[in-house]
């Protein structure tokens, strides 16, 4: 996740321990007494199962840090957005600062080079995760000390880089910044370092990703021929963070490259069964709270559950992932303001989008198998066809169907400016060779 421009970003990732899987038990061989049997090994296994899932609450609780306080907390359950019931606003953060791990080397500034927010509808029919480039120059926002100690704060009132928050204030300035960028009101957020990154990708067992043009990248170390590869552990890190590998070697690249990584994973999980499996959930759960920083508001393992729940029925084509609109001035990133509120009013508004087909810059379609043709038709002497009659020939053709009206329910089409893909399309990495 961080640039790879700046000198430690040739430090490959170190390889992570996958998680350990629990055993499973030995079924039971005797078959005499069952019908006796039967109601004990149901009372054993009712209290087996509250067992482990009151083990694998306190395990995951156990593991959570102080929580940091953001913009809209309150004293009670956040306003109008209900994890289960109803909508949430969450932004995640990508922080390039390595958690203090040596194997990065000196990382210098803390800087949040992935920020998305994941937006997902009151009646759960439709998610959207922005990406925020992280060159685009916003407004910083007034940003007390981050509670971690490792940002002094600000008075804000200037311009800068988004990816900066992170540095003046905290996990808490980035998303008052957001906030402020979008008018969305954003009352869950976390923030993952590169082994967070490692661990969330062996917990869901790695994530198929398609590649079109060799990835061959000296600064992160990746090396990836064409052809479809499942990543976990080290190599998902390396293909996140990969910038120079990609085909225009630019961040806007970087980040089409995610959305094709997190459309894969949500395609995963969806087809595996993952958010029908409490245990898979927990698994993830606790990979997530042993790696990241959480807000106050996701302290409690049942939100983070039931966020991920409210995924479960949402259809892959509902699944959106884009890129808030920019345009380049005078070398610098700037927003496409205008076109990010259209996106953004119909967030707050959960009415459908769709996008207009542009993919990010290092994206493309995964290609389709070549047609049949047609076999061919045999030539038929006209002389030797009496000509139908003309009412007997009009009634033969086809009937054609109406063109459907347009409604005002449709699905909004986002501006041009705003790439990206459903999580229902399979798109293929374009690489390039980096030698450093």
């Amino acid at each position: 996740m961080a640039d790879a421009d700046a000198p430690h970003e040739d430090v490959a990732a170190p390889s992570a321990t996958p998680l350990a899987r629990h055993g499973r038990l030995p079924a039971p061989s005797a078959v005499v007494e069952l019908l006796r049997i039967a109601g004990v090994a149901l009372v054993v296994l009712l209290v087996s199962a509250t067992a482990v899932v009151g083990f694998a609450i306190w395990n995951v609780t156990s593991g959570l840090g102080p929580g940091v306080s953001l913009p809209n907390d309150t004293a009670g359950p956040v306003p109008a957005i209900d994890a289960i019931d109803g909508g949430v606003n969450l932004l995640l953060v990508g922080s390039d600062s390595g958690g203090g791990d040596p194997a990065y080397g000196e990382r210098g500034e803390n800087l949040n080079d992935v920020t998305m927010l994941m937006h997902i509808a009151q009646d759960h029919s439709s998610a959207t995760v922005v990406s925020f480039p992280r060159d685009m120059l916003v407004e910083i926002p007034e940003c007390p000390p981050s509670s971690d100690g490792t940002a002094s704060g600000t008075d804000g009132g200037f311009t800068d880089k988004i990816n900066t928050t992170l540095s003046y204030g905290g996990l808490a300035c980035t998303v008052k910044a957001v906030q402020e960028l979008t008018g969305v009101t954003i009352p869950f957020a976390a923030e993952i370092e590169f082994n967070g990154v490692i661990e969330m990708s062996n917990a869901v067992g790695g994530v198929p990703v398609c590649v079109s043009e060799r990835i061959d990248d000296a600064y992160t170390g990746l090396v990836l021929e064409p052809g479809t590869h499942v990543l976990q552990g080290t190599q998902a890190l390396q293909f996140l963070r990969t910038r120079h590998g990609l085909v225009s070697g630019s961040d806007l690249a970087r980040i089409g490259n995610q959305q094709a990584f997190l459309a894969s994973l949500v395609r995963t999980i969806k087809s595996d069964g993952t958010l029908n499996d409490p245990v898979k959930l927990y698994s993830i759960a606790k990979a997530a709270a042993d790696n990241m920083v959480l807000s106050s508001s996701l302290q409690k393992l049942d939100t983070m559950v039931s966020i991920a729940v409210a995924l479960k029925d949402i259809d892959l084509t509902s699944v959106s992932f884009v890129q808030y609109p920019v345009v380049e001035v005078d070398g610098n990133i700037e927003p496409l303001t205008e076109d990010a509120t259209v996106l953004f009013d119909a967030l707050k508004n959960d009415k459908p989008i769709s996008l207009s087909g542009t993919l990010g810059q290092a994206n493309q379609a995964t290609p389709t198998e070549t047609p049949t043709l047609p076999a061919p038709v045999e030539t038929i002497d006209p002389d030797a066809i009496a000509a139908p009659d003309a009412t007997d020939a009009a009634s033969a053709l086809p009937a054609i169907p109406p063109t459907p009206s347009p409604t005002a329910t449709g699905p909004l089409v986002l501006p041009p400016s705003i790439s990206g893909q459903s999580a229902a399309e399979e798109t293929c990495t374009v690489g390039q060779t980096a030698s450093g």
